[in-house]
């Protein structure tokens, strides 16, 4: 049965390879059966102070990817945040019944705090209800999320709950995290250590938008060592990454050859590294290729923003429209 889904990403630069294996690919699958909204988080963005250049630009780039990753604006409601104003009243209505200590228990937030102390601002600490609001907005009842905002999902299910009960009424869902279990991929990084990812440094990621030159300079210093002395030796996380990159990319002739190859000591990691970055840069061509003709067709990516944003507020409007009628405001 047909589900309604929300998901948002945050307009912070390129997308990479581990943001098309963790989610993109899989929302390809979810707006084939399900009522899907996906939207560029700008708004989430500001509580980083982003110059107005950066940010437009960001939001080009990102839209540009996604229907370049296979999003279809025909199939998703795929939108700017910033489009549907409806959101942010709702935004103040949850931020009526949120509560000083239970924000400042969520985990993100302290975490946020601590890096940031100079830059603690209301939007930081209102994060969930932001987030609740780009969510309910919709009446959603799934959302993808990841192990970091699950807490952030949990506070959404609160100010449904906490809505309903004080109006006395069934009006808001309370939405679940969808679970894509064993069809997410894990994308390591190039630095030997945890997942691939924007905030661990620039030469952790492979972008979805590096050209062939870059993409062979990150891999080719990715973090490796001399080499197994012994036969069958147990193989390091950081030499395993690399196994788990052409297992992305490579043909399994050519992980077998390598795996082969450390197993008897005869591996030479700089001719690895030269066959996976020659691999990946085959894989990743497509997307470039893409996404660099959708981000110059600025009639395309406005076609497809008003799109999106008229789908989205007729969804927004009749909730708010609800929602107002539930607390009490009428015209007089």
């Amino acid at each position: 049965m047909s589900s309604k889904i929300v998901s948002g990403i945050r307009p912070t630069g390129n997308l990479h390879l581990g943001n098309y294996f963790g989610a993109l690919r899989n929302f390809l699958k979810l707006q084939e059966e399900n009522d899907c909204y996906f939207f560029i988080a700008d708004y989430h963005g500001l509580t980083t102070h982003p110059t107005p250049e950066n940010l437009q630009e960001n939001v080009k780039q990102v839209l540009a990817e996604f229907v370049a990753c296979g999003l279809d604006p025909d199939k998703a409601t795929l939108y700017v945040q910033s489009d549907v104003p409806e959101a942010i009243e709702l935004y103040l209505f949850f931020n009526m019944n949120a509560y000083l200590g239970e924000l400042q228990r969520v985990t993100t937030f302290k975490e946020k705090a601590r890096k940031q102390p100079n830059n603690v601002n209301a939007g930081l600490l209102t994060y969930p209800t932001l987030m609740a609001a780009d969510i309910l907005i919709h009446r959603a009842s799934k959302v993808p999320v990841g192990k970091d905002q699950e807490q952030n999902l949990e506070m959404t299910r609160t100010f449904a709950k906490r809505f309903n009960h004080m109006y006395q009424t069934e009006y808001f869902p309370e939405p679940v995290a969808y679970n894509f279990g064993d069809e997410l991929v894990k994308v390591p990084g190039l630095d030997g250590s945890g997942k691939m990812g924007k905030s661990e440094g620039f030469g952790n990621a492979i972008f979805l938008i590096d050209d062939e030159a870059t993409i062979k300079k990150k891999i080719m210093k990715a973090k490796t060592d001399s080499g197994p002395t012994e036969k069958n030796s147990e193989m390091p996380d950081y030499i395993q990454n690399l196994f788990s990159l052409m297992d992305i990319v490579s043909e399994t002739d050519t992980i077998t050859q390598y795996k082969d190859a450390f197993a008897d000591c005869s591996i030479r990691y700089g001719d690895m590294k030269k066959q996976l970055a020659a691999d990946m840069n085959e894989f990743i061509a497509p997307f470039r290729d893409k996404i660099k003709s959708i981000v110059s067709n600025d009639e395309l990516l406005s076609k497809i923003a008003k799109q999106g944003r008229d789908k989205a507020r007729e969804s927004a409007q009749r909730t708010i429209k609800e929602v107002r009628d539930i607390i009490g405001f009428k015209s007089i």
